[in-house]
C-alpha cells in the first residue's frame, strides 16, 4: 500500500469505530490481530471495542496526528467522554474526562495485524482528584 492508501485505509477505520460499524470491522483489522502482544484475533478485537463502548457510551476516537511508514501507522487519539463506571481501574463514574493515547499500528494485506497502545491514565487519574474539577 503507498502512504496516502494507508492513511487513508486507517482512517476508514476510526470511521468504523465511531459509527459503531462492527459486520465492517473485518475490512480494517486481520483475523489473527494481536494487541499489545496478545493475540486477540478479529472476534476478540470487535469485543474488546464493544466492551469499550458498553463502558463509555459517547466514546470518540478523534485524530490528533498522524505519522506514516508503510506497513506502520502511529496516532496520537483524542477522547473527551464519560465513562459510566471504572475507567483502567480509576472510579470515574460518570465524570467526564479527557485523555489521550499513543498507538502504533502494523499492517499486513491492508488490515491492522498488530497494536501497540499507551494510555495517558495518569491524565484520567489528575482530573478525579478532589478539587480538579473546580
Amino acid at each position: 500500500m503507498t502512504k496516502e492508501d494507508l492513511l487513508a485505509q486507517y482512517r476508514g477505520y476510526i470511521d468504523c469505530l465511531n459509527r459503531r460499524d462492527w459486520s465492517r470491522l473485518g475490512d480494517y483489522v486481520a483475523d489473527d490481530a494481536r494487541r499489545n502482544g496478545e493475540a486477540l484475533g478479529l472476534a476478540g478485537y470487535r469485543g474488546m471495542l464493544e466492551g469499550d463502548v458498553a463502558a463509555i457510551p459517547d466514546l470518540r476516537f478523534t485524530i490528533d496526528f498522524l505519522v506514516c511508514d508503510p506497513p506502520s501507522v502511529g496516532a496520537r487519539l483524542l477522547f473527551d467522554c464519560t465513562p459510566i463506571g471504572e475507567l483502567f481501574g480509576l472510579p470515574v463514574n460518570g465524570r467526564r474526562v479527557a485523555f489521550t493515547e499513543n498507538v502504533f499500528y502494523r499492517f499486513s494485506g491492508g488490515r491492522i495485524q498488530a497494536v501497540w497502545s499507551v494510555i495517558d491514565q495518569a491524565a484520567i487519574k489528575a482530573q478525579l482528584q478532589p478539587g480538579a474539577d473546580e
